[in-house]
């Protein structure tokens, strides 16, 4: 049973955790048609790259700093197009084929929108570091 959202913790610090660990306890269900092995490893390396943009990312110390790092992590981004279209594929089933193949064109018209964002703040700053991109801002930030 489900605490509210403050209940369980220090102002519902905990919940998440109860929720993933009610999440990993319950039973798995598997499509009988299915390719069992991408149908499995298509969500955690989805939310491995996933987590992987987040080393891009400029926090108050490095993990990596490149001059490539606007690269990195838009490649890191379009990444997740792959594994969406593998979950798709692996159920072999054609509608989990097409809602892939949805998600999939979505994504990648966002992904040009976002593209064209920040290379206009490249164009700008005349790098791709986004270290430098936060360094720009220190004085004035981007409107």
């Amino acid at each position: 049973l489900r605490k509210g959202p403050n209940k369980l913790g220090l102002g519902g610090f905990l919940q998440p955790f109860a929720d993933a660990i009610k999440l990993f306890t319950k039973e798995q269900t598997f499509p009988y048609m299915s390719n069992y092995l991408p149908y499995y490893l298509a969500p955690v390396i989805s939310l491995s790259v996933s987590l992987l943009v987040w080393v891009a990312l400029p926090w108050g110390f490095t993990f990596i700093n490149s001059d490539l790092m606007v690269l990195f992590f838009l490649c890191c981004i379009s990444m997740g197009v792959y594994t969406l279209m593998a979950a798709g594929w692996s159920s072999n089933s054609k509608y989990s084929l097409l809602g892939a193949l949805r998600a999939v064109a979505q994504t990648i018209s966002y992904e040009v929108s976002l593209a064209l964002i920040l290379l206009s703040f490249i164009l700008l700053i005349s790098s791709f570091n986004l270290f430098n991109m936060v360094n720009y801002q220190s004085y004035i930030w981007f409107l």
